[in-house]
């Protein structure tokens, strides 16, 4: 199904596309999950599928720091997310939330969080990885805003 990119937005008021995280938000320093908003979910979205992925860590296939599923597509906070939603396993296989945290002097990295509108219900808590596999062919639109942390 090819993706027809239009609406649908994931952002935060507490960083710019590209811009900073802060420490709070940082796995080590808070962990606290930045504050995101999704809008412009296209008509037939079933479900919305959340996913925060480091492709700079220093792993085969990147780091991801948080997954959720089942959010409604009426939802626009996602505040609660991480209680209100299925978690998913992150990186250390952990179902929550867990903020950056690079290797001090690895340099800059990439925080994507992405966000999915899906033509059906995501069974489960599955990986990243097997969410992606599964259900590639189910997102109707996705986006993301992109976040900068650095360990110095």
């Amino acid at each position: 199904m090819p993706l027809n990119i239009k609406d649908l937005k994931i952002t935060s008021e507490d960083f710019q596309p590209l811009g900073k995280l802060r420490d709070e938000h940082a796995g080590d320093k808070g962990n606290v999950l930045p504050k995101l908003t999704v809008s412009g979910v296209p008509a037939g979205a079933k479900d919305l599928a959340v996913i925060c992925h480091d492709p700079d860590a220093p792993l085969p296939n990147g780091f991801t720091h948080w997954v959720v599923y089942g959010i409604d597509p009426a939802t626009t906070d996602l505040s609660d997310a991480q209680e209100k939603f299925h978690v998913g396993p992150n990186g250390a296989g952990d179902k929550q939330y867990y903020g950056p945290q690079p290797p001090a002097g690895h340099g800059e990295h990439h925080y994507y969080f992405w966000v999915y509108a899906l033509d059906t219900k995501v069974e489960g808590t599955p990986t990243r990885e097997e969410f992606l596999q599964k259900y590639a062919q189910n997102v109707i639109e996705q986006n993301r805003i992109v976040g900068i942390y650095e360990n110095k």
